[in-house]
């Protein structure tokens, strides 16, 4: 009896990698034939794709980071609306990330979004090096912080040359991210238990090339832009994203390509279409009965979100009667979209987290103009490279994270990646609220010594805030991409649009840490103005802001971890849940 239980179990281990192997011919080589193991894909592909991600980053960050100071000194326009126009822009970037997303999963596929979309990108940093560079393009120059009653603000031409370069990097960075992290993971079978341990390598070599890109951008590209101008600086960002996109096509010869499935929202709308539709049917006691649960292959119903099993309903007892997909759906699409519903929650909890991420990139930066940024007699660091301190300190933690930390946590956890995504998540979410903390702290310090002293504190009293967050950064971003990414496991043909969502959370944080500015000045106005409604950080009480936000970043903690223990397993097939069977 033993030895039977063994056999059938060990055929049905053999069934599920026999269609593993299957699955892995859908992925076709740049002239559309079925992909060689050997000639395509793993990390030698990967590798090309992260050229192309540590030159768009480098390229998209010296913009985004000393944008702000560009928009101050060079536009015109005050304190708090040159910060919403800086997370405006970097919050549509992440929101047309959606859109990338959708493209390449139903119509164009991960390369050639990533292609079209690169050149529009490319076309943004030349205009902007352009207005930049004529005079005509921008108002009159004058000191914003010593007269800036009577500097002129951009408007008319001038701001919509301004705001077309800008918007058009970001439709073509927003639709490039997802799937530059996408096309990468598609390089490695999620099937074959080697090429899945290497994924989460991947995870974290991609994190250590946007950690490079972000490196180069804060401290040389920054540095050209202070020194050359900001139109040699924007040229140059021209130039590392040509790079990036030489990066791609050299490696076409090697990728895997998973073309693409057609609408990938249809099926969504499907289920619940004929959920509504047969909202009052009565689902039948045994799942079984359920159309599309006699196929092993099909996911195994759950009984989390019961009310749209009646998709699954037929109705008519002969099996010669045929509804409408819009009517009738299987067990396998109601599954997905109780995976796409249950991840809501995860994807919601870290929208206050890249709001913290936003103050490192407009107030935090303004904070360093207000210190004393002198390194030597004759050498100044310029604020916005105060960003590159936690990407020093990455490039030697994430290999070390990952050839040290990642096989000692294996053993100990049986976890792939060393310890599970949403455990990483949640960590880096703690680690956030000690870096604003330290953010409160230091703001604190600089203020007081500035309004009762005069004294100018260092530069490097900022430190500590930018490495602890990080640190937190590393653990929640590739946190978040790993778990989503991990999905499209069960949610085939949506790995790009997957991935977006990630980005999506950028996006509502950039957007949410513009409303709160907002917000704070007019609940926090009087005679004196509110905390944040000034050009002078002496004057402005940017410390009680930090600490607002690192209130709301503890209880955003707590939330978390109240959704990452309701979140279930990552659901099995039949012939999977088989093979396990002792």
């Amino acid at each position: 009896m033993e030895g039977t239980r063994q056999n059938t179990k060990a055929q049905s281990t053999w069934q599920v990698m026999t269609s593993a192997q299957e699955k892995d011919t859908a992925t076709v080589d740049w002239r559309g034939s079925a992909c060689n193991p050997n000639k395509h894909g793993g990390m030698r592909a990967a590798l090309f794709v992260l050229g192309l991600q540590a030159f768009e980053i480098m390229a998209i960050a010296a913009v985004g980071n000393n944008l702000i100071t560009y928009v101050i000194n060079e536009m015109h326009y005050s304190l708090s609306k040159s910060a919403n126009i800086v997370t405006n822009f970097v919050g549509t970037i992440f929101l047309l990330a959606l859109f990338g997303g959708y493209l390449s999963d139903s119509f164009l596929g991960s390369f050639w979004t990533m292609l079209i979309f690169g050149f529009l990108e490319l076309s943004g940093f030349i205009l902007l090096s352009i207005q930049a560079h004529i005079p005509q393009l921008k108002p009159p120059k004058c000191n914003m912080l010593s007269d800036a009653s009577h500097c002129i603000e951009a408007k008319g031409f001038k701001a919509l040359i301004f705001f077309l370069a800008l918007y058009l990097v970001a439709l073509g960075s927003g639709c490039v991210k997802p799937n530059m992290i996408a096309h990468g993971a598609d390089q490695f079978n999620q099937n074959n238990p080697n090429q899945s341990k290497k994924l989460s390598t991947y995870f974290n070599a991609a994190y250590f090339a946007f950690s490079v890109g972000e490196l180069v951008a804060l401290t040389l590209l920054v540095w050209v832009q202070t020194h050359a101008g900001m139109d040699v600086g924007f040229g140059v960002s021209a130039a590392a994203m040509a790079m990036g996109l030489i990066c791609l096509v050299s490696g076409t010869l090697y990728y895997r390509n998973k073309p693409p499935q057609g609408s990938i929202l249809n099926p969504i709308a499907q289920v619940f279409v004929a959920a509504i539709l047969k909202r009052k049917q009565i689902c039948p006691s045994n799942p079984q009965m359920l159309h599309g649960s006699e196929n092993t292959s099909n996911l195994l119903h759950t009984k989390r979100f019961s009310f749209l099993d009646k998709a699954c309903i037929k109705i008519g007892h002969g099996n010669d009667i045929e509804e409408s997909p819009w009517r009738l759906c299987t067990v396998t699409q109601v599954e997905q979209v109780k995976i796409l519903i249950s991840v809501i929650p995860i994807f919601a909890c870290t929208i206050v987290f890249n709001t913290i991420l936003a103050q490192l990139q407009t107030f935090s930066v303004q904070q360093g103009s207000a210190m004393d940024t002198k390194l030597t007699k004759s050498f100044h660091i310029p604020p916005a490279s105060l960003q590159s301190i936690p990407y020093i300190m990455l490039i030697l933690v994430v290999p070390l994270y990952d050839k040290l930390f990642v096989p000692f946590a294996r053993k100990m956890t049986g976890q792939e990646s060393g310890i599970s995504p949403l455990q990483r998540i949640g960590l880096g979410l703690f680690v956030a609220t000690i870096s604003m903390i330290s953010a409160a702290l230091m703001e604190k310090k600089r203020r007081d010594a500035a309004v009762d002293s005069g004294k100018i504190v260092s530069i490097f009293w900022i430190t500590p805030q930018f490495l602890i967050f990080g640190l937190s950064e590393m653990l929640t971003a590739v946190g978040l991409i790993e778990f989503f990414y991990k999905q499209s496991k069960s949610l085939k043909g949506m790995q790009a649009f997957l991935t977006a969502i990630t980005y999506c959370s950028y996006s509502f944080g950039f957007y949410l840490s513009s409303v709160l500015v907002s917000l704070v000045n007019k609940m926090t106005s009087s005679s004196n103005g509110g905390w944040l409604s000034n050009n002078d950080l002496n004057k402005d009480r940017l410390d009680l802001f930090y600490w607002l936000l690192a209130a709301l970043s503890f209880l955003n903690f707590l939330n978390y971890l109240f959704w990452a223990r309701w979140y279930p397993f990552l659901p099995k097939t039949a012939e999977e849940h088989e093979a396990n069977i002792p």
